[in-house]
């Protein structure tokens, strides 16, 4: 007795049981490797329904899909439909764009950025100024810019080990610079796409015009890495050559779109609640099997394997599909609203979005002790190699939730190759992993077991 009433104490101390806990884990991973839905649910949203931008008829086929899906599941106390209004942008007509240099015409492909105007019918042809940043615009003053297209060509920073630091670092180009460079006259913006690869995909993605208004915005494009390269190996014999582009996009109302939410209620303290999701719409170029149609299944599949182990949450789980975080962010907006309003506690979130890849681990937003607890958690994951626990930003829809006391985590896969597919026409189907969508799906639920025993 004596000899184990040490050891006792040592566990204690530690927050967790090292035995029960290994076995419950042991128990999530096989449920989820080998009697996993969220790949076959996948499937349906990304080869049956497709994209799923805002205000889109794919985004309302999605949200009356997941929300059968939580029904007829039979693992939620209730599910139901959160309303949001988002926005309705529409890409129109396949774009068009050419380098135009010494009598010849260089195609280069290029989409629209999201939430951009259109060209006139006739597009946009003009002098091509290349620029690295937003400051340089302020150096080259109007003088050099008005009556040119601004070709903002910063790559990704490469020597970055975690991706999501370049893409971070090199995102200002593309959400600001039209804005910046209208100030100075410029017709129209290009942007290198945000890609550590050299390909033919633009990436789309939003950009924000802030309060200027409509008749000082300007369209603006993304250009493939390889239509970026090319474009300023051209500029540098050619300096005077032309670009020409066209899109027809366009903004229209607003409309009633949803978040889906399914709920189990704790058993043991059901005012206290913890959110797991993803966001439901993607851009409209592929199929957002990466983003963020991985991060969706992979949230309902975490109601699954609680059901298959027999496992019954002490605080109340909410699966949350939340709506527009591609070009609004309002689903998380109107979530963080109402859960303001009914006075929610909620102690935990977690988010999926940062794609279907191989699961590393978690970064992480709450309090030191918080964080130290977790960490203390570190061996039962290593085993399924997963070793990075760091402090880091959670996700874009659960970043502004508030209660008490919270903490927050988002799921950290594999980060080098997201970028070569993100918000781009290869974002499909086949380029997600069964088997590693399924290893995410599992990490997420053991976490949040963890948490859900233990506490913050």
């Amino acid at each position: 007795m004596k000899s184990i009433l040490p050891l006792f104490i040592f566990v204690s101390a530690l927050g967790f049981s090292q035995n029960s806990d290994e076995d419950q884990l042991k128990a999530i991973y096989n449920q989820a490797l080998t009697n996993s839905k969220c790949y076959s649910q996948l499937d349906y949203l990304s080869n049956t329904i497709g994209h799923r931008l805002s205000g889109s008829s794919g985004a309302e086929k999605a949200v009356q899909y997941t929300k059968s899906q939580m029904e007829a599941s039979g693992n939620f106390d209730k599910v139901y439909l959160q309303e949001v209004m988002v926005p309705k942008w529409i890409r129109g007509e396949k774009e068009e764009a050419f380098i135009k240099v010494q009598g010849k015409k260089i195609k280069v492909p290029i989409c629209a950025l999201g939430g951009s105007i259109a060209t006139s019918k006739s597009g946009v042809t003009a002098e091509v100024i290349e620029v690295q940043t937003l400051k340089e615009l302020e150096k080259l003053g109007a003088e050099k810019i008005k009556g040119k297209i601004v070709f903002f060509n910063r790559p990704m920073n490469p020597a970055n080990i975690e991706a999501f630091h370049s893409y971070r670092d090199a995102g200002d180009q593309r959400r600001s610079g039209a804005k910046e460079a209208s100030k100075y006259g410029a017709v129209g913006v290009i942007v290198r796409s945000l890609n550590f690869r050299l390909d033919d995909f633009p990436h789309a993605g939003g950009t924000n015009y802030g309060d200027i208004s409509l008749e000082q915005r300007i369209p603006s494009v993304a250009i493939s890495t390889n239509g970026a390269e090319l474009l300023s190996k051209q500029l540098k014999e050619n300096p005077h050559l032309t670009f020409y582009f066209k899109q027809s996009c366009r903004q229209e109302a607003d409309v009633l779109s949803y978040n889906v939410i399914g709920e189990i209620k704790g058993s043991e303290t059901p005012e206290n609640i913890m959110v797991v999701g993803g966001h439901l719409d993607s851009w409209d170029l592929a199929d957002g099997s990466h983003d963020d149609g991985a991060g969706c299944v992979q949230s309902m599949e975490v109601a699954n394997i609680f059901k298959n182990i027999g496992y019954k949450p002490k605080n109340t789980i909410r699966v949350v599909m939340f709506m527009n975080e591609e070009n609004g962010g309002r689903g998380g907006d109107k979530y963080q609203e109402l859960s303001l309003k009914n006075n929610e506690n909620h102690i935990f979130a977690m988010e999926s979005d940062s794609g279907g890849f191989t699961p590393r681990g978690f970064a992480l937003e709450g309090d030191e002790a918080s964080f130290t607890k977790i960490i203390q958690w570190k061996s039962l994951f290593e085993p399924y190699l997963i070793h990075s626990f760091v402090k880091g930003h959670s996700g874009s829809d659960i970043q502004d939730l508030t209660s008490k006391r919270i903490v927050k985590a988002g799921l950290r896969p594999d980060s080098q190759r997201y970028f070569d597919y993100h918000h781009a026409a290869n974002d499909k189907f086949d380029a997600v992993n069964k088997r590693e969508l399924e290893l995410g799906a599992a990490t997420m639920t053991s976490l949040i077991y963890l948490i859900d025993k233990y506490g913050i």
